[in-house]
């Protein structure tokens, strides 16, 4: 069986962990994106924001194209 997957970019973050901005970026993309497939972490960073550390997530996921 031929299967064929697009990929986007997402950013995540958190005022917790790069896992909970990983999470977050997931969580939310899942609400409009169907069979998400793999999560490919290729940044992560971190905003100093007012003393607060703001973790940032950068991520290619990949989820299965459904033709129009």
């Amino acid at each position: 069986m031929e299967s064929v997957y697009k990929v986007v970019e997402l950013v995540g973050t958190s005022d917790q962990s790069w896992e909970d901005a990983a999470k977050v970026a997931v969580n939310t993309a899942s609400k409009s994106l169907r069979d998400l497939r793999v999560a490919e972490v290729k940044e992560m960073d971190m905003k100093i924001e007012e003393g607060s550390l703001i973790f940032r997530i950068k991520m290619n996921v990949s989820f299965k194209y459904q033709g129009e």
